[in-house]
């Protein structure tokens, strides 16, 4: 269904979807960040005081972004939060992240990988239940 605004049709909304947007649009078509890959549990912190007025070019989902983060919050929340992909929310936060408007915390890396033994006798355990 379309939604008729002053008389004309507005193909970009749609009743029940709301504003349709291609997730690349957002991005300029860009698939990857231009900081490394963020962890889905890495925790994202917006710099306390934005000046985000220094940033005319960033879009209004930069500018959510900056907003949810003021809390520290994971990357896979934000993508929740923000109904976007997490490759749309990584580029995203790549771009703050080059401006300075937030901080990311990687989660500490596995020092510990389990022998790989042990996973094959764990699947055939529970291949047998």
């Amino acid at each position: 269904m379309r939604t008729e605004l002053s008389g004309h049709r507005n193909e970009w909304l749609d009743e029940d979807a709301g504003p349709v947007v291609r997730p690349y649009t957002l991005t300029g078509g860009r698939v990857r960040s231009c900081a490394d890959g963020f962890d889905l549990v890495a925790y994202v912190l917006a710099k306390p005081n934005p000046d985000l007025g220094a940033f005319p070019e960033l879009h209004p989902e930069h500018r959510l972004l900056v907003a949810l983060a003021g809390r520290g919050t994971p990357v896979v929340e934000l993508a929740a939060d923000l109904d976007l992909a997490v490759g749309v929310v990584r580029v995203l936060l790549g771009d703050l992240l080059s401006r300075g408007l937030v901080a990311v915390q990687q989660p500490p890396r596995a020092t510990y990988l389990p022998d790989n033994d042990i996973l094959k006798a764990v699947v055939d355990g529970l291949r047998a239940l």
